[in-house]
């Protein structure tokens, strides 16, 4: 197969997943990534689908990436953009019909598997290297364009206001503790911790043997 269309699969793969982990992560209701933080957040007071919503942030934070730096944007860029959202409401809504009124023990392996899923998915994307979402992109051109400030720097910044956003989002449109904790939580602090060892993890032995690279 040529290597191009192997990084078009893996890219398609690595959204789908994705959707699919984010989606299994507001079912678990026990924290989501923080970009997912905020976007809950934009949920809670914005009166359209979610799978919409997040197209229109998407391209917001699109334009940004394209004013300052468009070498960042690529075919996967489009994809994570037109169809990440939509995944994310579909599979939320598989999980509540297939196991409703879910018990805390059941949730927990379902967030534990999210992040094993989300991980997967990262590493598929990455490695792909066909573009990245347009919130990777707001932080890697921040911390180009600055110079003397790391990514990882750039990236915690990002993270903490979208998470504090988020949150005060929640608190504007009246909801209750256990909503926010549902975007703000375990999960949260776990995708902080562990996702970086996982995604090298499955970058050594998935991603990169598809494309026929050496760990």
């Amino acid at each position: 197969m040529n290597r191009f269309v192997k990084r078009i699969i893996m890219s398609v793969l690595g959204v789908t997943l994705c959707g699919v982990s984010v989606g299994m992560f507001k079912f678990a209701a026990l924290g989501v990534d923080p970009f997912q933080s905020l976007m809950s957040g934009l949920d809670a007071v914005i009166p359209i689908r979610f799978g919409t919503l997040y197209v229109i942030v998407n391209a917001v934070l699109l334009l940004f990436a394209l004013l300052f730096d468009r070498k960042k944007i690529g075919i996967a860029t489009f994809i994570n953009l037109f169809l990440l959202g939509y995944i994310v409401e579909f599979s939320q809504g598989v999980c509540e019909q297939l196991l409703p009124d879910a018990p805390l023990w059941l949730r927990v392996i379902i967030l534990l598997l999210a992040i094993v899923v989300l991980c997967l998915s990262s590493s598929l994307y990455f490695t792909a290297d066909l573009g990245v979402s347009t919130y990777d992109a707001v932080a890697l051109v921040w911390s180009q364009r600055q110079g003397k400030i790391k990514f990882a720097f750039c990236r915690v910044i990002c993270d903490f206001v979208c998470v504090a956003a988020g949150v005060l989002l929640l608190l504007l449109s009246g909801q209750g503790l256990e909503q926010i904790f549902g975007a703000v939580g375990v999960g949260t602090i776990i995708t902080a911790f562990f996702m970086g060892p996982l995604i090298t993890f499955f970058n050594r032995h998935v991603a990169q043997p598809m494309l026929g690279k050496k760990a």
